[in-house]
């Protein structure tokens, strides 16, 4: 159940967040503009490469190297190939994963590694094995970690993460708003110069400013009827979320979401990207998870009794709504199985701002539906 009194309770959502969670989406600008700094001392934008690589590989833990795989693979686009390493092992710990380099890595291709911890063996390890095929190895991770030692004994650039004094209070959690803009920064400020995608200083200082804006509109002191990241939250409650998505960007904006909301609050979702979205979805919206699929439902005790689970399609999209758009049809299907609809789309802007901003609402909404559900 979600206490929807504590959604307006500023001091309440503050003793309930032990791990920062809403700290780190409000200062996710902040985190943004440090990581850039950061980015500059290391020398990435005095970096003159000879070209674009053949091909771009991402490795690290978690969640955090997924969507930050994902977000830059959408960018790049077909120019070059955006490829995650998963690891493999028999547990999630640090000690007991390990990464492989593909038999074709070779000189002409570029491994970035993202962590949050950076003690990982397993990428000391892979940081070396590129070294020894020539691959050129660039790794964003806490500064004086093991894995700094190795990149920089390995030849490669170490780009000190971004970090706050409140991240050693608690575990990070791989989809917490500040660690995803503190790894994926200087990374992108690295395929900029390499041609990669377009991510350039002013570029990511619009980013920032946009974090800031939302932040500024999503905040906790902001009351949750003029808030949209608590009002997504407060509809999300008992739901099960059918996120949508639609335009380039707000696919990985989607995927992302549905990953903070498992990780953070416990919630399921399942995500697809219109217009498939209508045909594989649609067996879904007509089963016992529509709103009218329990009668009833009406003559619950609703004291006594739970809710039933229903499904409630949120919308994210990227693109004008004059444009060519399916988003009068998953209108459509959706009220026509009585299941409600959340919309979310961005101001105008760059392509990285609109993600951006599509990012850090569904972050905040994340965090408050974690905060405020109870069981």
């Amino acid at each position: 159940m979600l206490d929807e009194s504590l959604l307006d309770s500023p001091e309440g959502l503050s003793e309930a967040d032990h791990r920062g969670l809403l700290r780190g989406a409000a200062e996710a600008g902040a985190r943004v503009r440090t990581a850039a700094r950061h980015s500059a001392e290391a020398g990435i934008n005095d970096l003159k490469p000879d070209g674009r690589p053949r091909a771009v590989l991402i490795a690290g833990p978690g969640a955090a190297a997924t969507h930050a795989a994902d977000l830059i693979g959408t960018l790049a686009g077909a120019g070059s190939p955006v490829t995650r390493l998963p690891p493999t092992g028999v547990a999630p710990a640090a000690g007991a994963l390990r990464w492989e380099l593909p038999g074709w890595v070779g000189s002409v291709d570029l491994l970035l590694i993202t962590t949050p911890d950076g003690s990982e063996p397993g990428l000391s390890l892979l940081a070396e094995q590129a070294y020894r095929r020539g691959c050129n190895v660039v790794a964003v991770a806490p500064s004086r970690s093991p894995l700094a030692d190795a990149v920089n004994g390995s030849h490669g650039l170490f780009v000190p993460m971004a970090t706050a004094p409140y991240d050693q209070d608690e575990p990070l959690a791989a989809s917490a708003p500040g660690v995803l803009w503190a790894l994926l920064t200087p990374l992108l400020a690295l395929l900029d110069r390499t041609g990669v995608l377009a991510a350039p200083p002013d570029a990511l200082g619009k980013v920032a400013d946009r974090l800031d804006a939302v932040a500024e509109r999503c905040g906790p002191a902001i009351a949750t009827y003029s808030n949209p990241a608590k009002t997504l939250a407060a509809e999300l409650a008992d739901a099960l979320p059918i996120v949508w998505t639609e335009g380039t960007s707000a696919g990985p904006a989607g995927r992302r979401f549905a990953a903070a909301l498992a990780e953070l609050s416990g919630t399921p979702a399942v995500v697809a990207e219109l217009p498939e979205a209508l045909a594989a979805h649609s067996a879904l919206l007509a089963g016992p998870l529509a709103a009218s699929a329990d009668p009833d439902d009406f003559f619950r005790d609703r004291v006594e009794e739970p809710p039933a689970l229903h499904a409630r399609v949120v919308l994210l999209r990227d693109r004008p709504i004059g444009g060519l758009t399916a988003a009068p049809g998953a209108r459509d299907l959706a009220l026509s199985h009585d299941t409600p609809i959340s919309e979310l789309e961005p101001e105008e802007g760059g392509e990285l701002e609109t993600l951006a901003e599509l990012i850090a609402t569904t972050d905040f909404a994340a965090v408050y539906l974690a905060l405020a559900s109870r069981a």
